[in-house]
């Protein structure tokens, strides 16, 4: 029997949005469903993967759909997360490699979901989470400031199902692996809200202080600098692109309207 293109989609959802969703998708394999509706899923069955030995990519991708919350897009994500493999993997570095893997699943999952109708958004947003769901792999190797900051405007509104998929892309049975990678996402996240804080207060300060204020002024210490300094911090909240030399020309041209 051939289903419709809205059928297939449903009966994709219905896999995924099950209550027992590792069951469901083995059936939906076993069945023939994936064959017809999503054939990258079962492709997956003859790719071992060399760091999960003990499962196919079919399998461990199974296994960490079912670790994700029952979010849709989180799902839809962790279904196409490593379906870019079987088209990479090489032995020219010394083992198997699936290099670029995350960037070819993220084409493949764009051309599928399109082919199921599904809504543009929601495809844009799966796309994104498979694109950038390997990202996160060099993190325990030190990350500054700034790539931490890029992994989070990478994400945008996607960071938390970014972080969700990344949290259940982890189906080793080692005990202690799997602490040290819930406790690193941990670790990120707490360090994108403390630049995030970082940032919003240093947003809130005015591109010169109190004594460039009274240099650039010629003036002392006295409740005019405070004045200046509160006109700076409007000018900063309300034209955020001023440069520091045209900061200085706004300010002269305030103390001069005052002065007149």
């Amino acid at each position: 029997m051939t289903h419709t293109v809205e059928e297939q989609r449903e009966l994709l959802d219905a896999a995924l949005m099950a209550d027992d969703v590792a069951d469901a998708l083995w059936r939906f394999v076993d069945c023939g469903f994936a064959d017809e509706i999503v054939p990258e899923l079962p492709a997956l069955r003859l790719e071992q993967d060399p760091i999960h030995r003990h499962k196919d990519v079919l399998a461990h991708t199974i296994a960490v759909i079912a670790q994700t919350p029952p979010v849709h897009v989180v799902r839809l994500g962790a279904l196409f997360h490593d379906v870019g493999k079987p088209a990479t993997r090489s032995f020219e570095h010394g083992g198997v490699t699936f290099r670029h893997h995350e960037a070819v699943g993220a084409k493949m999952a764009r051309s599928r979901m399109r082919a199921l109708a599904y809504p543009p958004e929601t495809v844009r947003d799966v796309v994104e989470l498979v694109r950038l769901s390997g990202r996160f792999k060099g993190y325990a190797d030190g990350w500054s400031d700034a790539a931490v900051r890029r992994f989070a405007r990478d994400a945008g509104h996607l960071l938390g199902h970014l972080n969700a998929l990344v949290r259940s892309d982890c189906t080793t049975r080692n005990p202690k692996k799997r602490m040290e990678l819930q406790h690193h996402v941990d670790e990120l996240e707490a360090r994108i809200a403390e630049l995030a804080e970082a940032d919003r207060i240093a947003a809130e300060r005015p591109l010169l202080d109190g004594e460039a204020v009274m240099e650039l002024l010629g003036v002392g210490p006295g409740p005019v600098i405070g004045q200046a300094l509160a006109f700076l911090l409007d000018l900063k909240r309300s034209e955020p692109d001023l440069d520091a030399a045209q900061t200085e020309v706004r300010l002269r041209a305030w103390w001069a309207d005052r002065a007149g």
